[in-house]
């Protein structure tokens, strides 16, 4: 008997990789072949984790604290997490409002999981991080494009939101200090959402996980604009960004009880609690003095102005002055149509790919985020890595011009 393939799932082979692992993973391949490639591509800092931290984390293995704990994170992590809410972000909530995921990533995917039905809609933003989009398809959402052009500082408008809304409206992701474009929403751009979101009874998920990076004006967390807005309001955040610690894997999430408790039961049989020791030294790395903090913080704006600069002053090419993260989004519009060597750039990601296979630069293409015609650039690399990225960059743009 001839056994024929049983077919696999028609929803999770939509599920397309992410451009920003396509291309660091070429870079990386280069790399080992022995080629000097520069990677402004990198979206985690080149800092190891604080001192502090990691002996956090030693003590917890030496003491024995290896085991399981509650499937929604410590009690312990969740009551610091309050304290920090509090006082960072004006929001009171209780440890029963808390959920601790395996990093932020998690916590939005658990965040769209527990409020979308099939067909509903959730607005997010062009440029948008790369994950959204997929997220919103995995929880049987359908995403919904609203552009977030440049000359409005790649922020909502009124306009645009009220455009977007249908019957099937159910969300609207936001995303400050942003990933791609580093823009900072301020607290009246943020007060434009929330009545939108009160007006029309919308979720927002909040993706905070870049707070602590901003070198412009101050980060308001939308969820603190009122009682109806914060109901409304999934606050996500986590220790990755601002604390060094991408690896350990761990982000959290802030809302009503009712869709704490869904996230908290989605969790327990998904992946359970997360890790226990990297637990323990996210406490540390939220009571404990918080100077590496800020080191890191005036270490990337130094870079983001001396990048910023080098940029506007490359023929053809332009970039915002971003207010936060550590990226920024240089506009390559000018370019589209020319040829380097036998290659035709036909969008960003010919743009990139022609940058890294002859400059040994890697860059990520701004279609990767829905916004062709950019590329994010990272500045979580030592400034002698970003000039010497910017003289090739140059090199390659001048044989363009």
């Amino acid at each position: 008997m001839v056994l024929i393939p049983k077919q696999l799932s028609k929803k999770n082979q939509k599920i397309t990789s992410s451009v920003t692992l396509e291309i660091t993973a070429k870079a990386k391949k280069m790399k080992e072949q022995g080629e000097d490639v520069i990677s402004l591509s990198v979206g985690e800092p080149d800092f190891n984790t604080p001192e502090n931290i990691r002996k956090a984390a030693f003590e917890a293995m030496e003491s024995g604290k290896i085991g399981y704990t509650p499937a929604s994170g410590l009690v312990q992590l969740k009551k610091t997490i309050c304290e920090k809410l509090a006082k960072d972000n004006h929001l009171e909530y209780d440890v029963k409002n808390i959920v601790v995921s395996n990093g932020a990533k998690h916590s939005l995917f658990n965040s769209l999981q527990a409020i979308c039905n099939p067909g509903d809609e959730v607005i997010v933003g062009v440029p948008y991080w790369v994950s959204y989009p997929n997220l919103i398809e995995m929880s049987d959402a359908i995403p919904v494009y609203v552009e977030m052009k440049e000359c409005d500082g790649f922020k909502f408008t009124k306009t645009a939101l009220e455009n977007a809304l249908t019957e099937k409206t159910k969300a609207i992701i936001i995303n400050s200090p942003n990933n791609p474009t580093g823009t900072v929403f301020t607290k009246e751009d943020l007060q434009v959402i929330a009545d939108f979101a009160v007006k029309n009874d919308l979720y927002v998920i909040s993706d905070e996980i870049y707070e602590k990076l901003i070198y412009e004006g101050e980060h308001t967390s939308i969820a603190s604009l009122g009682d109806k807005i914060k109901e409304l309001t999934i606050v996500v955040n986590g220790m990755s960004k601002c604390y060094a610690m991408t690896g350990w894997r761990i982000g959290y999430s802030a809302s009503s009880e009712k869709i704490a408790s869904i996230m908290s039961n989605i969790q327990s049989h998904a992946t359970s609690n997360p890790n226990t020791i990297a637990q323990y030294a996210s406490i540390e790395g939220l009571k404990g003095p918080q100077d590496s903090v800020e080191t890191m913080r005036k270490c990337f704006e130094e870079r983001k102005n001396y990048i910023v600069k080098a940029i506007n002053s490359i023929d053809g090419l332009s970039c915002r002055n971003p207010e936060g993260a550590f990226y920024v989004m240089v506009n390559i519009q000018n370019f589209t149509g020319k040829h380097y060597k036998e290659k035709q750039i036909n969008n960003s990601f010919d743009f990139s790919e022609a940058l890294l296979e002859n400059e040994k630069v890697a860059v990520i293409p701004g279609i990767g985020f829905g916004q062709d015609g950019y590329i994010r650039l990272s500045y979580a690399a030592s400034i002698e890595m970003i000039q010497k990225g910017i003289e090739r960059i140059k090199k390659f743009v001048d044989y363009l011009n």
